[in-house]
């Protein structure tokens, strides 16, 4: 689906208005029928002035619970309230409910802006070791591969003796 520009927009409203179908509007500007059939709604209800110009729009969280609780308090329509509101879709309200559902019916703001770097390189400086440190290192290294070594027999043991519970079972 090819995105529209504003000029596209008030085209296809203009020529909407002259009697010409959606349907055939949508083939021509390789656009789904019920996307240009919001678009004429929002552009009747609201005007040309509703055509975001550049960046997105940002809604305050107060906005969109109150626009949420139109929809799931007072049963509204999600296409009469998006329409009502002047939201770009009906899509856009549909993604904010489900997100207010997912996060226990509380709107979460998402962030704006870039992300702080939390992770940062942190730099290793080397150590020169002692002799004494080394073997201390290795001792305490071996003694962790004996006791995991240890872990993973009594592990395949108690495999082998599952194994052999149901294959005597099935005998």
């Amino acid at each position: 689906m090819a995105k529209l520009t504003n000029e596209q927009k008030i085209e296809i409203y203009r020529r909407k208005l002259k009697g010409e179908s959606l349907r055939k509007l949508g083939r021509e500007f390789k656009v789904n029928f019920h996307r240009l059939e919001y678009l004429v709604r929002l552009l009747k209800k609201h005007g040309y002035g509703i055509l975001r110009q550049g960046k997105n729009n940002h809604y305050s969280k107060e906005f969109k619970e109150s626009t949420i609780n139109r929809v799931l308090l007072n049963n509204e329509a999600i296409l009469s309230v998006a329409l009502d509101v002047g939201l770009s879709s009906d899509g856009q309200l549909i993604n904010w409910i489900k997100k207010y559902k997912e996060n226990c019916y509380n709107v979460i703001e998402k962030k704006r802006g870039r992300k702080a770097k939390t992770m940062t390189k942190i730099k290793k400086t080397k150590k020169t070791l002692t002799k004494e440190d080394k073997i201390k290192e290795l001792e305490n290294k071996i003694l962790y591969l004996e006791a995991e070594n240890e872990y993973l027999k009594k592990l395949n043991a108690l495999v082998q003796e599952e194994e052999l519970a149901k294959n005597k079972k099935s005998e």
